[in-house]
């Protein structure tokens, strides 16, 4: 039965808001961008078995110009860190990001100096999906929950005052080193520095304190 059958005498009514959320979600090119065994079960969900195209989603796009949605698919090294965020300020606005898998969401079992602990800390996440590896089904499931977050997105002046409203990040995504993140002493000790505009003279004193 097509879209036209239901329809009541070929009219529908709806707002600007809800139409252009609507085209959003229903054209989400992801980006090109995996990063280690969680993006093969990426693979499979845009194969055959498991289809995004049913979503629109079916173009992988390479140019991250192209892409409006960056699936962060496995552990960011510190190394990768900075090229995750460069493809991030290159994709165009409105954009989003879904975090995929332990790794990618807190370091998983690398709790290490050479993971970031976290994609959160070198770019915003609009979506966590839990795993190691989630499946294309989970994967398919975070993203029919973006597709709700999408829908309900203000637009225009609504979007200008939501934005406001958001409280100022005491410490912005990507500034705190990951190894103050889970140690609750040293986390307070890097709010503490931020506040007083000290951070710098705390890794130099760490650094110090080292030798």
């Amino acid at each position: 039965m097509g879209v036209e059958e239901k329809l009541p005498q070929g009219i529908i009514l709806t707002t600007v808001e809800a139409l252009i959320n609507w085209t959003r979600k229903s054209s989400m090119w992801p980006a090109t961008f995996g990063l280690a065994c969680c993006a093969i079960e990426m693979m499979a969900t845009g194969a055959a078995r498991y289809d995004t195209g049913r979503f629109g989603m079916e173009v992988f796009r390479a140019s991250p110009r192209q892409a409006d949605l960056m699936i962060v698919a496995g552990r960011v090294s510190q190394k990768m860190a900075p090229v995750l965020r460069q493809i991030y300020d290159q994709m165009p606005e409105p954009k989003w990001v879904l975090s995929m898998g332990v790794c990618a969401t807190s370091g998983g079992m690398f709790n290490n100096y050479a993971i970031v602990q976290g994609v959160d800390h070198v770019v915003p996440v609009d979506m966590y999906l839990p795993g190691c590896p989630p499946r294309p089904e989970m994967l398919l499931d975070a993203i029919l929950k973006l597709h709700e977050k999408v829908m309900h997105e203000p637009l225009g002046d609504k979007r200008k005052q939501a934005l406001a409203d958001l409280p100022e990040p005491l410490v912005k995504p990507g500034a705190m080193p990951s190894s103050y993140r889970f140690d609750k002493r040293r986390k307070k000790e890097w709010i503490e520095a931020v506040k007083a505009g000290d951070e710098e003279q705390l890794r130099i004193r760490k650094a110090v304190a080292k030798r």
